[in-house]
């Protein structure tokens, strides 16, 4: 089978898997967030944390309860790392320099994952688990409570609870993430993931030599970095070293994990606002944006031009010979569409134009379909905007869902839309006008520029993927990245969440004849050409000077 026929095949399965899960997930998803009953473990936590699982919140509260929440994390992870060397199953790793622990720390609590340092030589299995690995599950989690919260505003009425942090927060985790994870472990086991508590063990190779092959719990590890699209990896090779992405069906399988939960959340919110329709558009913009990205980044990759990459039949420099190019190429759309970071090939030796689509889809908010709970809610604020851009035409106030969309909804909206541009922006002119930010380019030019760029985009995003040509576990990009990922993550929630609490405190206004129908396809592509040209359209001087410049 050709390698074009392989890459329809692959993608057809996908998808095919996909559509197989929306409905049920999406339905689940939808009762484990509206019903009234507690499951028995549930209560117990409430009681021992204090919670009073029956009292709801007012958004200020809730925003209250994310941030004292992360601040938790970030205190705790950053704690583990520094005493590693005190702590059991250490494989004889010490404790983590301060830059290094803070970044990590952030990084983790954020859902962004970005990693400065080689993970099967830093990190020990128990900080592995109870560190990183708590955090993939209760940072997703978080990110699903909120998407969760946001849902409401749009339909409750005339009310200023948003519900229960520490309930949606609990429920995400042990009724959606920890079943999915543990099935998804077994797979992954039975596909030849790594799971064990070795510390590893020396091997003679065919030359004569010995390797060291580290062991550890890889597979536990993998499922969770993918659903909850946080990223990262077990390994400094990502998925794609053999241990961690043993074979191509595994990839596959990982692809599938990373797109499950964002794409069922648009039919979780057409459940709980009572329109199945309105989830349905949010859908085809989320497939429309993620098909054409992956297009592209195949065809760029394949398509390439010189003598090496025609010899070789695509550019397949930095990627795995048992993928290929067309399963890195949707692995790489993937990964930089959700928030996850998780790679199975090296983003930085894509084509000029093909690292640039996967650039692309970070500064576009990570909304096709994003990850789990930003994406949606990203999505929301957009509608939100596209709304207001087709009140504009017709001079009429703009509705969306029932809900008037006055001037200060539409503050909060546009806030929400500058702040991240802001963030990714401002941090790279900064690091590309200081020698110490410049002294970690390995490339000068328009690709060394590429290289800043896509490191601010992907921490500001939370999305922790890198362009591998940037050494950035220095003090100066550990503090700088560390502060994109915290301002990129609580601000935008802040934000959304302010929308959400005004949103829920309005009453709902009857359609009208003159009330613009956000079920149809028309909507479906006014909101598209507003993600398309509104976000991209603030990034395109920046991509200009990078891709853009490098590729043409």
């Amino acid at each position: 089978m050709s390698a074009a026929a392989a890459g329809w095949l692959q993608f057809a399965l996908l998808v095919l898997a996909l559509v197989a899960v929306h409905k049920p997930l999406g339905d689940h998803m939808a009762r484990v967030f509206t019903t009234e009953k507690h499951w028995r473990v549930e209560k117990l936590l409430y009681r021992a944390v204090g919670v009073d699982a029956h009292s709801e919140q007012r958004w200020p509260t809730y925003v209250r309860s994310v941030l004292a929440f992360s601040l938790v994390g970030v205190l705790v992870l950053y704690l583990l790392q520094r005493v590693q060397a005190w702590l059991p199953l250490d494989n004889g790793m010490t404790g983590v320099e301060q830059s290094s622990a803070w970044n990590t720390a952030i990084s983790f609590v954020t859902n962004t994952n970005w990693q400065g340092y080689s993970g099967e030589s830093t990190m020990g299995h128990l900080v592995q688990m109870a560190g990183l690995g708590v955090q993939n599950f209760v940072s997703a989690a978080t990110g699903i409570a909120v998407a969760i919260a946001v849902v409401r505003g749009f339909a409750r009425t005339k009310t200023d609870h948003l519900g229960n942090f520490w309930v949606d927060l609990t429920r995400a985790v042990i009724r959606i993430l920890l079943p999915i994870a543990f099935v998804g472990a077994l797979v992954l086991v039975l596909g030849g993931v790594v799971q064990n508590l070795s510390a590893g063990a020396d091997a003679q190779t065919l030359a004569g030599a010995t390797q060291f092959l580290p062991g550890g719990p890889v597979a536990s590890q993998e499922v969770i970095k993918e659903l909850g699209t946080n990223g990262g990896g077990f390994y400094n090779a990502n998925s794609a070293h053999p241990f961690e992405g043993p074979t191509a069906w595994v990839s596959l399988f990982q692809i599938f994990l990373i797109l499950l939960i964002p794409f069922a959340l648009p039919r979780t919110f057409g459940r709980m606002v009572g329109d199945k329709r309105q989830g349905y558009a949010i859908l085809g913009v989320m497939a429309t944006i993620a098909a054409a990205s992956i297009a592209l980044v195949s065809w760029f990759e394949s398509r390439a031009s010189g003598t090496a990459t025609a010899l070789a039949g695509a550019a397949m420099e930095g990627k795995e010979a048992r993928f290929g190019e067309p399963l890195s190429a949707l692995f790489g759309a993937a990964t930089t569409l959700t928030s996850t970071g998780a790679v199975n090939s090296m983003h930085d030796s894509y084509t000029p134009l093909g690292g640039g689509t996967v650039l692309l889809n970070m500064m576009l908010g990570e909304v096709a379909p994003g990850g789990v709970g930003s994406g949606l809610y990203g999505m929301l604020v957009l509608a939100v905007i596209a709304v207001f851009v087709a009140g504009l035409m017709v001079g009429r106030t703009p509705e969306y869902l029932g809900k008037r969309l006055g001037g200060k909804e539409m503050t909060l909206a546009s806030l929400y839309l500058i702040a991240v541009p802001a963030i990714v922006l401002v941090g790279t002119a900064v690091a590309i006008s200081l020698p110490t930010g410049r002294e970690s380019l390995l490339n000068s030019g328009p690709h060394g520029f590429s290289e800043v760029l896509y490191a601010f985009t992907s921490a500001a995003n939370n999305n922790g993927s890198a362009f591998a040509g940037l050494s950035a576990n220095t003090p100066f990009y550990n503090t700088a990245l560390g502060l994109a990922m915290v301002f990129g993550r609580f601000l935008p929630i802040v934000l959304v969440l302010a929308l959400a609490g005004r949103l829920a405190a309005q009453g709902r206004t009857p359609a009208t004849v003159g009330t613009f129908p956000t079920h149809r396809p028309l909507f479906v592509g006014l909101l598209t050409a507003v993600t398309l040209v509104v976000v991209g359209l603030t990034y395109f001087p920046a991509l200009s000077l990078g891709p853009l410049a490098e590729g043409l």
